[in-house]
């Protein structure tokens, strides 16, 4: 990287490049390293804060929209006026809540007995 370096006054980056068979690109980001900074993970600016998620939750929960996709719900929010969060927010939060399932109040069937258990006939 230093030969194409000291061409940089001379012929060129991109001839010193070619005749010593390394890409340009590699050249340049090898100039300006990445910082070394550390970062905080999962920092978001624009997420949305505890009691914005709570009321999304409880939108979502409420009686009217227990049997509706967050698509529905969204749609109907926006007809009324109303924006809480984009469609797969309303998703992240439910799947947080471990509510991403058929949330309707559904029947349960009893369990059938299995075929060869005792005390059904095969004694």
């Amino acid at each position: 990287m230093t030969v194409v370096a000291q061409q940089r006054t001379g012929g060129g980056i991109a001839p010193a490049c070619a005749a010593l068979s390394v890409a340009r690109a590699s050249f340049y980001r090898r100039q300006h390293p990445k910082s070394t900074r550390p970062r905080r993970p999962g920092f978001v600016p624009r997420a949305l804060l505890s009691d914005e998620r709570t009321r999304v939750l409880a939108v979502l929960n409420d009686d009217r929209f227990a049997d509706r996709a967050p698509a529905q719900v969204y749609a109907t929010l926006l007809d009324e006026g109303t924006f809480l969060c984009s469609i797969p927010t309303m998703y992240r939060i439910l799947r947080e809540s471990r509510l991403v399932r058929d949330r309707r109040n559904q029947r349960r069937h009893p369990e059938r007995p299995q075929a060869g258990t005792a005390g059904h006939g095969t004694e």
